[in-house]
C-alpha cells in the first residue's frame, strides 16, 4: 500500500479511537481462542499440542514481527503499516474461519499474526504522534487506548461463549471483519498522513534499514523454545527433538545478541536496554503476559473439562474480569498523571499477586463464587499497572523511536504469553486430576512472577511521565513531528 485516500481533518479523540480498534482486535484474537479450543479440538481433531499451537502460532507470528513491524513503521510510515496490518488481519480472519484442518488454522492464525504484529507498535506511535507534546494527558491516551484492549482481552471467553453458542466456532475469527472493516475506514478518513500533519514542517530524519539476520534469527530462537516447551511433556525432555529445539533455541539466540551489537541497524537496539527504566518495564511485561495469557488457557480448559461446562457458561465465568480490567486501566490514567508510573506499577503487581495466590487454592469441588475473588484481583492489578508501564516505556525512548521502543516492549510481552501457553499448557495436559495439579503449579508460578514484577516497579523512575518529551509543549511538538516523519 504505497499510499492512502485523502483522510479527513481528525480530532485527538478520533484519532485514539482509531488506533484503539487495532488494539482491541490483536487483543480480541489472544483470548477469544481460549474459550473455543474444546470446540475446536473436537471438530478437527486436535491434541492438546495442536491446540497450544493454534494460541501460539498467533502469538509467536505477533511477537517475533513486531520489531520489524516497529522498524518499517519508521521508514515507510505509521499510518500506512497500521492500515495494512488491518488489512491482512481480515484476510487471515477469513482463513481461520474457514479452516478444514488444524494444520490449516495453525497457519492462518500465524498470517493473522503478522497482521496484529504490523498494527499494535505503529498504533502506539500514531498516539504518540498525536498526544506526545503533553506528557499527561498521553499518559491518559495510552490508559483509555490499553482499557480497550484490556477489556477486549478480558471479554474475549465472554464473546467467545456466546458467538460459539450462537453460530459454532469459526465465528469467533469471522466477528473481526466488520471490526477490520471499521477499522480500515477509520485510519483512511481521520488519521493525518506524515506529510500533511504539520504542514509547516519539514520533514526530518533518515529511515533506518531492516534487519534481515536479526529477523531471522529472533524467529527461529523462540520458535524453538516454544516448541520446546509444548513437546517436552508429550515427548520427554531427552527426546531429539526437544533436546534439538533448545539447543537451537540458545545458540540462534546467541548468534542474535551478538549480531545485534555489531550491525549498524539493529532490529532490537540494545543501548535501549541501558537505560534502568525500560530494561525493568519489560522485564514487568514479560511477567505479566506469560502469567496472564499462561492461566486464561488453563482455565479454559479446567471450566470445559473438569467442571463440565459448556463455551457459553465457561466465558460467562469470566464475565468479572471485564469489570476489573475497565475501573483499574481508567483510573491508571489518572493515577500516572498524579504520581507517576512506580506507584501503579507496584500496587498493580501485588494486587495480581494477591489474586494468584487465591487462585492457587482452587480445585474440582471449589463453587464457582470462591473465583470471583482473584477473577477480580487478577485483572484490577494488571490494568492498573499496564498502562504505566507503557507510558514508562515511551517516556525512556527518543521520540524518533516510539515505533521501535513501543515493539520491543510489545514483543517481550507476546513472547512471553506464548511461553506462558506453552509451558502452562504442558503442566496441565492430561485427566482432569492433573490438570488441576498443573494449575496449582501454574498459579504458584504466576504468584512469584508477579512479586518479581513488584520489584521491578522500584526499579523505574517515579516520575518518567514527566521526561517523555522535552520540557515545553514547543519542542515536544518538534519531537513529535521528528517521529511523523520516520
Amino acid at each position: 500500500m504505497n499510499s492512502l485516500p485523502p483522510h479527513r481533518p481528525s480530532t485527538p479523540g478520533r484519532l485514539l479511537a482509531t488506533v484503539s480498534v487495532g488494539f482491541v482486535v490483536t487483543q480480541l484474537d489472544v483470548t477469544i481462542v481460549n474459550i473455543a479450543l474444546p470446540e475446536i479440538g473436537g471438530d478437527l481433531q486436535a491434541s492438546v499440542a495442536g491446540l497450544q499451537w493454534v494460541v501460539d502460532a498467533y502469538t509467536l507470528a505477533f511477537a517475533v514481527l513486531m520489531l520489524s513491524a516497529g522498524a518499517l513503521g519508521d521508514r515507510l510510515g505509521a499510518r500506512r503499516m497500521y492500515a495494512a496490518g488491518i488489512v491482512l488481519f481480515a484476510l487471515a480472519s477469513l482463513a481461520c474461519g474457514l479452516a478444514a484442518q488444524a494444520a490449516g488454522l495453525v497457519a492462518a492464525r500465524a498470517v493473522q499474526g503478522i497482521g496484529a504484529a504490523a498494527m499494535l507498535p505503529n498504533s502506539l506511535a500514531l498516539l504518540n504522534q498525536a498526544y506526545g507534546h503533553d506528557p499527561k494527558l498521553r499518559a491518559r491516551a495510552v490508559g483509555l487506548r490499553t482499557a480497550a484492549g484490556a477489556i477486549s482481552i478480558a471479554a474475549g471467553p465472554v464473546v467467545g461463549g456466546v458467538l460459539i453458542a450462537a453460530f459454532g466456532w469459526r465465528s469467533i475469527f469471522l466477528v473481526n471483519l466488520p471490526i477490520c472493516a471499521a477499522g480500515l475506514l477509520a485510519t483512511i478518513q481521520w488519521v493525518p498522513r506524515p506529510d500533511t500533519a504539520r504542514p509547516d514542517k519539514a520533514r526530518a530524519g533518515t529511515s533506518r534499514g531492516l534487519d534481515i539476520g536479526g529477523q531471522a534469527l529472533a524467529i527461529v530462537t523462540l520458535t524453538a523454545f516454544v516448541a520446546a516447551v509444548i513437546e517436552w511433556r508429550p515427548l520427554g525432555v531427552g527426546h531429539p527433538f526437544v533436546a534439538g529445539s533448545l539447543a537451537l533455541a540458545l545458540i540462534a539466540g546467541g548468534a542474535f545478541v551478538a549480531l545485534e551489537s555489531r550491525v549498524a541497524s539493529p532490529m532490537l537496539p540494545l543501548t535501549l536496554f541501558r537505560q534502568r527504566t525500560f530494561s525493568a518495564a519489560v522485564l514487568f511485561g514479560i511477567c505479566v503476559n506469560l502469567t496472564y495469557y499462561g492461566m486464561v488457557f488453563v482455565l479454559s480448559l479446567y471450566l470445559q473439562r473438569v467442571r463440565g461446562y459448556t463455551p457459553l457458561q465457561a466465558g460467562l465465568a469470566f464475565l468479572p474480569l471485564t469489570g476489573g480490567f475497565l475501573l483499574s486501566n481508567v483510573v491508571s490514567g489518572w493515577v500516572v498523571g498524579r504520581f507517576g508510573v512506580r506507584v501503579p506499577m507496584i500496587v498493580g503487581a501485588l494486587t495480581a499477586f494477591a489474586g494468584y495466590t487465591a487462585l492457587h487454592f482452587v480445585d474440582a469441588a471449589t463453587p464457582l463464587a470462591v473465583l470471583l475473588l482473584p477473577f477480580l484481583l487478577i485483572p484490577s492489578g494488571m490494568g492498573l499497572a499496564v498502562p504505566a508501564m507503557t507510558t514508562a516505556v515511551l517516556a525512556s525512548a527518543d521520540a524518533s523511536r516510539a515505533g521501535t521502543a513501543s515493539a520491543v516492549l510489545n514483543t517481550a510481552r507476546q513472547a512471553g504469553g506464548a511461553v506462558g501457553v506453552a509451558a502452562f499448557g504442558a503442566l496441565a495436559s492430561g485427566v482432569a486430576a492433573q490438570l488441576v495439579t498443573g494449575m496449582h503449579v501454574a498459579t504458584a508460578i504466576s504468584a512469584a512472577l508477579l512479586a518479581l514484577g513488584a520489584v521491578l516497579g522500584c526499579v523505574v523512575h517515579p516520575q518518567a511521565h514527566r521526561s517523555a518529551t522535552s520540557a515545553t509543549p514547543e519542542s515536544g511538538a518538534a519531537a513529535s513531528q521528528a517521529q511523523q516523519s520516520r
